[in-house]
This record gives structure tokens, C-alpha cells and sequence, in this order.
């Protein structure tokens, strides 16, 4: 296989936007907890629906974080990999570029995950609704 310095280039766009996503998706969740939070307080029945919801975020927050490191990881791998490209290391560009992909394909794993527990959450509060 032949690949240049201009290779790894070609991720920076898809990594830099996954990124923008996955802050997106935290700053969205820090808010819906901060009104959970104070709506906690406020109410004292259905604070078992609220519960299920917090369960919900904390499994969300802990996949976003891992969301996040394996997306950082993959960019500092394939800035790492052009580095090694510009040595003219071959072997470490290589392996650097190959361990990119993988913790792209990590991230967007979790991604998916989050995605589905984001549903789920949503499913309570539709639960919620329907029992009223």
C-alpha cells in the first residue's frame, strides 16, 4: 500500500467535525442536567422518573468523555503519523495512521452506543407522558 504525508491530511476535516459534534452533544447534555438538577429540587413526586433519567445522563456523559478521547486520540495519531511521514519513518507513519483509524472507529462505536441510550432516554419521557 502507498500512502503519503497527505493521507493522514485527509482525516483532519472528518476528526475536527466529529468533534464539533461530540461538544455539541455534551454542552446539550450539561444543560438538560443542570434543568434536571434544578427540577429535582423543586418537586418531590415523580422523582423516580427522574432518577431513571439521571442513570440515563451518567451513562451518556461517561460514553461522551470516551467519545471525546478516542476522537482526540485518532487526531493526535494522524498528526503523529504525518510527523513520522516527514521523517521519512515509514514503519512508525504507518503504524500511527493504522492506530488513527482505529480509535476513529472506536469513537464512532461509542457514538452509536450514546446514540441508543439518548433514545432510551427519550422513551422515558414518552412513558411519562402516555401514563398521565
Amino acid at each position: 500500500m502507498d500512502i503519503s504525508i497527505n493521507t493522514p491530511a485527509l482525516l483532519f476535516p472528518a476528526i475536527t467535525l466529529l468533534m464539533l459534534a461530540y461538544t455539541n452533544r455534551f454542552l446539550g447534555l450539561a444543560t438538560l442536567i443542570r434543568s434536571l438538577h434544578t427540577k429535582y429540587k423543586q418537586v418531590q413526586e415523580d422523582r423516580e422518573i427522574i432518577r431513571a433519567q439521571i442513570r440515563n445522563l451518567r451513562k451518556r456523559l461517561m460514553l461522551i468523555k470516551h467519545m471525546q478521547g478516542a476522537g482526540i486520540s485518532s487526531f493526535f495519531l494522524c498528526v503523529l503519523s504525518m510527523l513520522f511521514f516527514y521523517l521519512e519513518n515509514q514503519v512508525m507513519a504507518f503504524s500511527c495512521f493504522g492506530l488513527s483509524l482505529l480509535f476513529l472507529l472506536i469513537s464512532l462505536a461509542l457514538s452509536l452506543n450514546e446514540i441508543y441510550i439518548s433514545t432510551r432516554a427519550l422513551e422515558i419521557e414518552l412513558k411519562d407522558m402516555l401514563e398521565e
